[in-house]
């Protein structure tokens, strides 16, 4: 039989550590869970929320408020942009070379980290794999070009300089975690919280989504420092409507740096004409692919861009 509440009327802080549509789980300041809705009709809230509940019964509670937020990260589908996880301070962009990585996923991650003023980590998994290595060990290389963070590692192997690594870049830290599927985003948070797998599974059953498991977003503590990791299986692209132009290029320091001697001052470096972003990748200086990109970004931007 579920422990009864004993402060039905009481107001307290909590944590949101799992989502699923209107349906959340929040964490009291002594760990008690409780299942948790937002009051009225509102769909704001997110993993990582800090929030006023009030205890109902049962270990349910409503949320009347969400504090402040350090960061917000979107996502995004093909009808809508919508709030996946907030007061993070680090994105942490898992690829592989197999299945074949997407490198605009990447960079849409990249981008979705400057504008949340967050620290963006790449790592590259599956290193034990030979099999499109070259490929990916070439993308690592442009991304530490470019001035990220990098790692390469096997999480597969487990051995203790992967687990130091993967402390390296997690411990003291609250993070996000994406990638494609199949890139070892699960092995890898399986290292860092050893009950992963349970907690998931018991958030899912509780909130009868049977196997679900996969659209269930949740934050996880970390095993051995604090901090906490925050997973969300199958997501796959990221919201960037809400940036302008003018946000794309200050994320993108290889469009960037060449942005100084463009004819117009209010160029947009796409078809106008003297524009030094152009002559640059013309000259080599900016890959190709880099700058198609950079175009499809501001093609897919609503507004126009204010300098």
């Amino acid at each position: 039989m579920a422990d009864k509440v004993t402060r039905v009327h009481d107001q307290f802080h909590a944590q949101v550590v799992s989502c699923h549509g209107r349906h959340h789980f929040v964490r009291d300041e002594s760990g008690k869970l409780y299942e948790a809705r937002r009051r009225g009709k509102k769909g704001d809230v997110v993993v990582g929320d800090e929030v006023l509940c009030s205890a109902v019964y049962d270990n349910t509670a409503a949320i009347d408020a969400i504090n402040e937020r350090s960061s917000l990260i979107f996502r995004q589908d093909e009808w809508r942009t919508k709030t996946l996880a907030s007061n993070i301070d680090s994105l942490v962009i898992v690829y592989a070379s197999h299945p074949r990585f997407n490198p605009w996923f990447v960079w849409k991650a990249l981008l979705a980290a400057h504008a949340a003023g967050v620290r963006p980590v790449i790592i590259r998994n599956k290193t034990d794999i030979t099999e499109g290595a070259e490929d990916a060990e070439r993308f690592l290389e442009s991304l530490k070009t470019l001035g990220y963070e990098t790692h390469a590692l096997s999480a597969e192997r487990a051995d203790k300089e992967t687990l130091t690594e993967l402390d390296n870049i997690f411990n003291n830290h609250r993070s996000l975690l994406v990638g494609q599927s199949g890139m070892g985003k699960s092995t890898i948070l399986n290292l860092l919280v050893s009950d992963a797998n349970a907690k998931t599974q018991a958030y899912s059953e509780a909130l009868n989504l049977g196997r679900q498991t996969t659209t269930v977003t949740t934050l996880y503590d970390l095993d051995r420092a604090p901090g906490f990791v925050i997973d969300s299986p199958g997501f796959q692209e990221f919201g960037l409507a809400h940036l302008k132009a003018s946000d794309v290029i200050a994320a993108m320091p290889d469009i960037a740096s060449h942005t100084g001697g463009c004819r117009f001052a209010n160029c947009r470096h796409l078809k106008e004409p003297g524009c030094s972003v152009k002559e640059a990748v013309e000259a080599g200086q900016i890959s190709l692919e880099r700058y198609e990109f950079y175009c499809a970004v501001i093609a897919s931007l609503d507004k126009q861009p204010s300098w």
